[in-house]
């Protein structure tokens, strides 16, 4: 399936080559520089031709991954975008990549060495260990000559000195490689200067990793994009998967535990773990002589049923002593048992206050940490299955149920009666047990199909019971959510085609020699009556037909608006206007206001995942546009969406879409409507973004949302 082999001839080699080219050097002293310039340059040629030998042994089974994820906050589900960097390491198409890269993933796009794209699937994630799977769609290749594999070296052979190259994308540039050394071989994270308690790292929060591993560390440049490539030695074999950097310090998967990992997700889509439920502690410290102490024991765990408790102190397993002086053999114990069948017992003795004592130890499966999540727009909120390890940090006794992770605002959710809340327990709907995630996904599935074939035979509320804190709850939930409405708009009022600043008294004094305030002119708008009036830019109005206006400071900005909106559209209002120390009576007439950015229309395209909205008089004004400029502006893209695969960001003006000109929201949704009707593989965009014409091409996945599921 995958191929690994020893790299001490390799090195052998090299070591040989650089002794022979060492030898041409003469002992004496007094040394012609010219051969010490030969010695040299010698030297480089053959450090450099063995560095491209391992470079080429691996670059061509480099690949860059893309993906689309998919999270959750707000009650919403929010799809992004992330990249990383994976090594083919079978002729199936296999990729070895880090389990950061491809967490939450819901689509995988890989680049190959010759620049061909191609999509892979999930074939499983470790997150104990960051490692994740996928496997290239060979289907897609026009031919089908062998794909470029390399191959896993032996890292318990690297020493602190060994040139390794880190590979991979950084900062999504495909096909980079950096050198360096190794300065480490078993680095493990402890809790901080001093300390000997293994800190339990989290790359996603909830979610624990490292626990089995003891990093390389090294000093090759690895910046993000380059998580889940190789990690390289001289031999051109892969002796790490680069997980960590910054600065000069990065840290590398070793490529023992990578393969031992690879071959159980090949064969089972995930790694079976034992678990006894104990955390441990070195002993370097504790003035013992043996064993290794027991810090903690989870209620109701494999450990604590044999009766073992915190603070004992393991002195053997399975007839075999134990004893870990060191914070570096912590995972080395962890990986021990974890290599052990799930449900097997084992033998072992324990120390509890000066006093010795056997007991049996069961082992249990250790499951993930973190569950699924989903969203569940209609209600308003997500949801995400209870794990083991949820449910003993949460003390909920037990995995049945789901626990709410987030209310969108407005939503059924906070609006049900009383508002559910994050941390919120769903035991059950309408008198039905929800005992996990599938149950609620069904029963949501179920009222929704209900709802759109017979909308009046939808119940109006739903009953639910739910724990919060200890205390068990009752709430009323509306299943159905009306589409949000547009903003509402004002009527129209009389208004002054112009923005204005108040003018304080503190500000006046500077401006007259009266210190009288006002409204300082910022923007006089063209096209309105006030630009032909010939007010300027700078000119303070003091009073409209004769009353004062005093702005005290920046909470009186409303007034002279306010002032102005008591007159009708078509008057002609008297403006007393201060110009530098000329003060002028200038007949400005009235127009009807004009629609703000909050009262406009808006549309939300939940298949492209794009929210857009119709053009306003401020929006030409401030981006210099004329007056007929026509289209729609979009304010919000999901950036793992159509649209924001495809290039489109808030701010671009959407001209057209395919042949149809967009002139507003009308057309914009029409234009929507025969995409999805025609489902082409690529819609063309023309965008004014900036002073720029743009066409952006995006790339529809018209498969059904159900068969992109995680």
């Amino acid at each position: 399936m995958f191929h690994s082999r020893t790299s001490s001839s390799a090195h052998r080699g090299l070591a040989f080559s650089i002794a022979a080219v060492l030898t041409l050097a003469p002992i004496a002293t007094g040394q012609e520089p010219a051969t010490r310039e030969a010695v040299d340059d010698s030297f480089r040629s053959e450090l450099r031709r063995v560095i491209a030998e391992a470079r080429d042994s691996v670059f061509p089974a480099l690949v860059s991954i893309g993906v689309v994820t998919v999270r959750y906050s707000g009650g919403k589900e929010h799809k992004g975008q992330a990249v990383g960097s994976g090594t083919i390491i079978s002729s199936q198409g296999h990729v070895l990549t880090n389990a950061h890269v491809t967490s939450n993933g819901r689509k995988f796009d890989c680049t190959l060495s010759d620049k061909r794209e191609i999509s892979a699937r999930l074939v499983g994630e470790d997150p104990l260990t960051d490692l994740a799977l996928l496997q290239l769609d060979l289907e897609e290749l026009d031919d089908s000559s062998p794909l470029p594999v390399a191959t896993f070296g032996n890292s318990d052979a690297l020493e602190i000195g060994d040139y390794v190259m880190a590979m991979g994308s950084p900062f999504s540039l495909s096909r980079s490689v950096s050198l360096g050394i190794v300065s480490n071989t078993e680095r493990v994270f402890a809790g901080g200067f001093g300390s000997d308690d293994v800190e339990e790292m989290e790359l996603e929060r909830g979610q624990r990793t490292g626990l089995f591993t003891q990093w390389i560390q090294h000093d090759a440049v690895i910046s993000p994009g380059n998580s889940g490539g190789p990690l390289v030695n001289l031999a051109g074999e892969i002796v790490g998967v680069n997980e960590l950097g910054g600065g000069n310090l990065s840290f590398a998967i070793p490529s023992d535990l990578a393969a031992r990992v690879t071959e159980a997700l090949i064969a089972h889509g995930e790694v079976e773990r034992s678990w006894i439920g104990a955390s441990f502690k070195p002993i370097g410290r504790t003035g013992l002589d043996a064993g290794v102490l027991i810090t903690s024991v989870a209620l109701d765990g494999p450990a604590a049923t044999a009766g073992v408790a915190a603070g004992d102190v393991l002195l053997t397993l399975d007839g075999e002593p134990v004893t870990v002086r060191f914070v570096e053999e912590i995972p080395l114990l962890l990986d021990r048992i974890a290599s052990m069948a799930v449900g097997s017992a084992f033998d072992a003795t324990f120390e509890r206050d000066g006093e010795a004592f056997d007991a049996r130890v069961t082992t249990a499966k250790l499951r993930k940490d973190l569950g699924d999540e989903r969203s569940f727009p209609a209600w308003g909120l997500t949801a995400q299955e209870i794990t083991e390890k949820m449910a003993r940090e949460w003390r909920l006794g037990s995995t049945e149920g789901v626990v709410v992770t987030g209310v969108r605002r407005g939503g059924s959710a906070q609006l049900a009666e009383p508002p559910l809340e994050p941390r919120d327990v769903i035991r059950s709907i309408d008198q039905r047990e929800i005992a996990g995630l599938g149950d609620l996904i069904a029963l949501y599935e179920k009222h929704n199909k209900a709802a759109a074939s017979a909308p009046d035979a939808e119940p109006e509320e739903l009953l639910i019971e739910l724990d919060r804190r200890g205390t068990n709850q009752l709430t009323l939930l509306a299943p159905r959510v009306d589409d949000e409405d547009d903003p509402p708009r004002e009527l129209p009022k009389a208004w002054i085609g112009v923005a204005t600043q108040p003018v304080p008294p503190r500000l006046a004094e500077h401006l007259a020699p009266a210190g009288e305030g006002g409204f300082r002119i910022t923007r006089v708008y063209p096209e309105t009556e006030a630009s032909r009036t010939g007010l300027q830019v700078g000119d303070v109005i003091l009073a409209v037909d004769g009353e004062t206006l005093n702005a005290a400071g920046l909470q009186d900005s409303a007034l002279l608006a306010r002032r102005v909106r008591r007159l009708d559209i078509g008057d002609v209002a008297t403006l007393r206007v201060l110009r530098g120390e000329e003060s002028l009576e200038l007949p400005v007439m009235l127009e009807r206001t004009r629609l703000s950015r909050e009262e406009a229309r808006r549309h939300d395209d939940g298949d492209f995942e794009i929210s857009v909205r119709e053009l306003t008089f401020f929006d030409r004004d401030e981006n210099r546009w004329q007056p007929d400029m026509r289209g729609v502006l979009v304010e919000n893209v999901d950036p793992g969406g159509w649209a924001g695969l495809g290039g489109l960001r808030p701010g671009d003006l959407v001209l057209r879409i395919h042949d149809i000109e967009v002139r507003g929201l009308k057309s914009f949704r029409q234009a929507l409507k025969e995409v999805k009707r025609e489902q082409p593989s690529r819609v063309v965009v023309v965008v004014l973004r900036s002073v720029k014409t743009r066409f952006q091409y995006l790339e529809p996945d018209w498969t059904p949302a159900e068969d992109l599921s995680p």
